[in-house]
């Protein structure tokens, strides 16, 4: 059921997540024109009552954020370990109760990590170094799907982007399998937001496929890699180029990593063997 504080969110039943600005043209002829812009909310985690994270975010699909964000920053080891979500919709922030198993609990309390700040953030808020540079278990090691599986890819993300379509300004976290078939896709003003918003999806929707391959539009860094190898993703794909860091820990992992740039051919970053 749909709060009249959902309602501030959303007010349009066809496009939630956008809204419409006007803003001057600067040309030879300036004029006021209509814009679609889109959303973006405060969204405050507190786990057993206790805050632990303020993000930016666009304000869907929060469900599978929060349990994408609490499996890939090592929050909770599996999906059981979350008993529930509790969303309060306000004017202009959402808050969520999540309830998790006392033992991880303890081990958050025990690691305790506070992120404060933007959808950019992604290692904001890190109290030690063993935070930035964790022990991970390695993937297993996947062929590379045949070349022709890359052709036309960008445009495939695009027309799965029905926000980005809309608005611009989002990053899209897209699931595909070696036919080509999308299987999910999320879209948020973070690009590691809309990355765990969809580790959140293959979850719950139990999507995952040894093969399966994740798309990112956004550049490739340290902590979107370490996201993947805690998620069992063996094969990465961004539309920008990656960091030398991430590169370096994808191959040391067992994640393939692949650029696909605009106009040249795909680089495929591939685990030391």
């Amino acid at each position: 059921m749909t709060t009249d504080a959902q309602k501030v969110f959303l007010n349009d039943p066809e496009h939630p997540l956008v809204h419409r600005k006007s803003a001057l043209v600067i040309n030879d002829n300036p004029a006021t024109e209509s814009f679609t812009l889109a959303e973006e909310v405060a969204l405050s985690i507190n786990y057993n009552g206790i805050n632990h994270a303020v993000m930016l975010v666009t304000p869907n699909d929060i469900e599978d954020f929060i349990l994408g964000f609490s499996l890939s920053n090592d929050i909770i080891q599996h999906s059981r370990q979350l008993y529930g979500i509790t969303l309060d919709y306000n004017e202009d922030y959402i808050n969520a109760d999540v309830e998790i198993a006392n033992q991880a609990f303890w081990n958050l309390k025990k690691n305790k990590r506070t992120l404060a700040g933007t959808s950019g953030c992604g290692l904001c808020g890190a109290q030690a170094l063993e935070q930035v540079l964790p022990k991970l278990e390695p993937v297993r090691a996947v062929s590379l799907p045949e070349p022709g599986w890359f052709e036309g890819l960008r445009d495939l993300i695009s027309r799965t982007q029905v926000l980005a379509q809309r608005s611009g300004a989002v990053h899209g976290a897209v699931y595909v399998d070696l036919m080509r078939n999308i299987l999910a896709c999320r879209e948020d003003i973070g690009r590691h937001n809309a990355f765990d918003k969809l580790i959140g999806a293959i979850t719950t929707k139990k999507l995952f496929q040894p093969e399966g391959i994740v798309v990112l539009t956004s550049r490739c860094s340290l902590e979107l890699v370490q996201k993947a190898i805690r998620a069992k993703f063996s094969i990465l794909v961004t539309l920008s180029a990656p960091t030398a860091l991430s590169v370096k820990w994808a191959s040391r992992h067992g994640v393939t990593l692949v650029h696909v740039p605009k106009r040249d051919a795909p680089r495929a970053y591939t685990p030391n063997r």
